[in-house]
């Protein structure tokens, strides 16, 4: 399953070693570094991204692959509908001189390596006397890089043939669509993948950001391919789109990758369709794992709540105002001195005791802990990991020291195994005083982020453990305290429940640790509509858990701006409000009128529609499908949408079109595709394809169900999810043209990994013929497990059916239940027909006939 060969630059002499493998799914990788490196190069990406460290890749079996070698070209064909459940055929292609390689799908060229000769290769020398200026030493401002190990940069075109657009890459604050940095209307400068922290970013730049995910996917009305450049040092991509013409026979996008240090390690997803590039990926990364529960509701923060009387009347005023609510946070604030893991005993004299209060309405609490440690020998953090040797270290030996929020801080090293075990000990009930099991986390400055450093982050000359330099690992450093912190909360209890984890910093992998967000945003119209972009681009890449602080973190939004920022909010998969401290307080019910309704009416809709998130994560934890999809995943083929970046689809049966601008008085939708929509809250239909535009007012959201889908909800009001587990469900059966839909039901217990060994019940909803239908999923087997769940939930029932687009009235419904049949009465309006208390029970297998 793997080629191997050498590439050599006569003028250099130095030998690479190119690896080729393919993989059963069709993924092909491809890695070079020197044949014999004067020193190691940094090669544990892979350990840190990959499934399993990367042991558990399927390869392809050689009977599979079949070579052909000639005059210098060697090809290598596969049938991809093994691989990838596809009729498509795979191959690719590799030319010796010049050296190039090309995935074709169907015969066709996809994604192309090295094809326009950019590949570039700084290998690992000795120092020369008259060592070219940069190139050993290099000045930023104040600052002196040593760079001991001298240039060792790659870089390397890939071209995507075919392709009108690419996404991906995050975080960046551009369109969906990425502009090109090259040619017409192009930014002037390319994209750039390192994690910093970024004081009130700019708009439509491709500056780097908090996060870094080197995924890029490239898309046309007939293809979707993905590259994934698997590199932790940074990363600069160019990206320019280029149309055939007399020396160019078919249009693409090309890029161009530079990675400062590393080994080059690129997988090339072939797709040929989005899905499958997303289980391509998820295949190599790990998709989102379901994530506890009440992660999905809503959350309340700012920086800061002042003491626990204040907290507890913050979690008051949303009861009073009837605002359901799941988690309440503390930033940095509420520690001793910015000492993490402590409290300010003033503010907090009985932290449990108000951790208790909050729970007793099912609601938790988040509290903050930051990757610098303050430097105080009385500091009972810092003593510890200082006599255990756990932090990074400077390029003289000494403990690398800069300055954050605490003043003098130190930083533990995360790629020492023994600092990421220490600091999940930390979080242990009998370490962490004063917190208890409802108490979650939040890694913040984790880029890292050193306000006396350069770019506000970590000398690129530190040394971590292993003798590896920052430069070598920067990107991964805050996935892998994001991981540290998550394993903690997972240790913490026997047996482990799931935890939740807020990062800022990410990188490809993060995902499984935890939410991430889109960091410190400014209260501008600008910036709301830049957070759909963003989280979209997230969503693409493999980062499904993902909001942004809604209201802005810096500045104040007018009532206007804070009201359609929570309406657009309650659809980011993570859901916070959050604030600076320099801002006015900003909880809903201080705006008065008529705003408090329209954010509690809001609120009150993500809290609807728990169910069907809830079920969409479990489909992204299987599938690696977005959770939030960009128009043109749904609807592929439908070239106006390929660049659509304002109206989003919520999985496969909700579209949204936010209002994101000031004092609209209307929206133009787009309904694609030869259907049928409904408003989701006027059940009024409109048949696809067809452009319109909406009037609105500020109570106005226009959502709209995809006619085919059913939607699960659950519609009683409660002050948290967590007292919404044993409630009934309503479902909404959006008929069609034909008038069939169909949908899925997931519940387990929320928060343990029961789950894996089967304890859950997954309904497959199919409505067809005027009869609704539940049944087992493929997925649900009758283990002892599965039968204990469904017998602790044997009395939760579906209360409501609610089918809409129906072409005739019905007055009557026959219920079969196991051996039970019984009529039920149906009432039908102009838009749709209820069926009120069914009394069916989402463990049973059960019919509904409209008669």
């Amino acid at each position: 399953h793997t080629l191997a060969a050498v590439v050599e630059n006569q003028a250099d002499g130095v030998p690479l070693q190119v690896e080729v493998t393919f993989l059963a799914s069709g993924v092909v990788r491809m890695r070079v570094q020197e044949e014999t490196p004067l020193a190691p190069r940094y090669d544990d990406t892979q350990k840190h991204v990959l499934r399993d460290e990367g042991q558990s890749l399927v390869y392809a079996r050689g009977e599979d692959l079949q070579l052909v070698s000639e005059a210098g070209v060697h090809t290598v064909s596969y049938d991809g509908s093994t691989a990838v459940g596809s009729n498509a055929t795979f191959s690719v292609r590799m030319t010796e001189r010049p050296w190039t390689l090309t995935y074709l799908v169907d015969g066709k060229p996809s994604v192309q390596l090295n094809t326009k000769g950019f590949f570039r290769f700084e290998h690992l020398r000795h120092k020369p006397e008259d060592a070219p200026e940069g190139e050993w030493e290099e000045r930023f401002g104040s600052w002196t890089d040593t760079k001991p190990r001298g240039p060792e940069s790659f870089g390397m075109d890939i071209g995507f043939a075919g392709a009108e657009h690419v996404y991906g890459i995050p975080e960046h604050s551009s369109p969906l669509s990425l502009r090109a940095t090259r040619g017409k209307d192009a930014y002037d400068q390319p994209y750039r993948l390192y994690n910093l922290d970024v004081f009130e970013y700019e708009l439509d730049n491709p500056m780097a950001l908090y996060g870094s995910v080197p995924l890029m996917l490239a898309h046309s009305a007939d293809a979707t391919a993905g590259v994934l450049w698997l590199n932790a040092a940074e990363t600069w991509v160019d990206v320019e789109h280029v149309r055939s013409g007399l020396f160019r026979r078919s249009a693409g996008v090309d890029t161009h990758w530079i990675s400062e240090a590393g080994v080059l390690d690129v997988f090339v997803l072939p797709g040929p369709h989005a899905r499958d590039v997303f289980a391509q990926y998820a295949e190599l990364v790990t998709p989102t794992p379901l994530p506890r529960e009440f992660a999905l509701g809503y959350h309340q923060c700012r920086w800061n709540y002042l003491d626990a009387a204040d907290v507890l009347g913050v979690s008051a005023g949303l009861h009073t105002h009837e605002i359901p609510y799941d988690v309440i946070w503390l930033d940095i604030e509420h520690t001793d001195g910015k000492r993490y893991f402590t409290w300010d005993a003033a503010k907090f004299p009985d932290p449990i005791a108000m951790q208790h209060t909050l729970a007793q309405d099912g609601h938790r609490l988040v509290t903050v802990v930051d990757p610098h440690v303050k430097h105080d020998p009385a500091y009972a953090v810092w003593s510890d990991a200082n006599a255990r040797g756990l932090f990074v270290k400077a390029r003289d030996g000494t403990d690398f020291q800069g300055w954050c929020w605490p003043g003098d801080s130190n930083w533990l090293d995360c790629f020492n195994p023994n600092a990421t075990a220490w600091l999940g000990e930390q979080y242990a009930l009998d370490r962490y005083n004063g917190s208890t099991t409802s108490l979650f986390v939040w890694n913040d400055m984790n880029e890292p982020s050193v306000f006396n450093g350069p770019e506000i982050t970590m000398d690129k000359d530190a040394v971590h453990h292993g003798g590896w330099e920052h430069r070598q690992v920067h990107n991964v450093n805050g996935m892998l305290y994001h991981k540290a912190t998550s394993d903690g909360l997972r240790a913490r209890e026997t047996p482990a429940l799931r935890p939740f984890v807020l990062s800022r910093a990410y990188f490809a992998g993060s995902q499984r640790y935890g939410a991430i967000w889109t960091g410190d945003n400014t209260a501008t119209w600008e910036h709301l509509r830049a957070s759909v972009p963003m989280v979209l681009s997230n969503n693409v890449a493999g980062i499904h858990f993902v909001g942004a602080d809604v209201g802005g973190f810096f500045g104040n939004p007018d009532s206007q701006l804070l009201t359609r920022w929570y309406q657009l909010g309650i659809w980011y998969p993570f859901f916070r409000a959050h604030a600076h401290i320099d801002t006015k307080r900003r909880e809903p019910w201080l705006l008065g009128e008529p705003y408090l309704t329209h954010i509690r009416t809001a609120i009150r809709q993500r809290y609807r529609l728990l169910p069907y998130l809830y079920t969409l994560f479990r489909e992204t934890s299987l599938t690696g499908l977005p959770l939030l999809r960009p128009m043109w995943v749904e609807f592929p083929r439908e070239t106006s949408l390929f660049a659509e970046d304002s109206a989003f689809m919520v999985g496969s049966a909700i579209m949204v079109a936010p209002v994101t601008t000031a004092e609209a008085q209307s929206v133009r939708v787009v309904f694609p595709s030869h259907e049928v929509w409904y408003d989701m809250h006027s059940h009024a239909a409109y048949s696809a394809p067809l452009t319109r535009q909406f009037a609105v007012q500020l109570a106005d959201t226009l959502v709209f169900a995809r006619g085919g889908s059913i939607v699960p909800t659950r519609e009683r009001r409660r002050r948290s999810s967590a007292l919404m587990q044993r409630d009934p469900f309503t479902l909404y059966v959006y008929a069609s043209r034909t008038g069939s839909a169909s949908g899925q039901l997931y519940v387990d217990d929320g928060e343990s990994y029961d789950y894996e060994n089967g304890s859950f019940i997954e309904r497959d909803l199919i409505f067809a013929n005027a009869t609704l239908e539940s049944r087992p999923s493929v997925r649900t087997d009758a283990s002892g497990e599965q039968s204990a769940f469904a017998a602790a939930m044997a009395a939760v029932r579906i209360e409501r059916v609610v089918v809409v687009g129906l072409l005739r009235t019905f007055t009557t419904a026959t219920v079969v239940e196991g051996d039970h049949e019984r009529s039920v009465d149906v009432s039908c309006g102009d838009t749709e027909c209820t069926i009120r208390d069914p009394a069916v029970h989402i463990t049973n297998d059960w019919a509904i006939r409209l008669a």
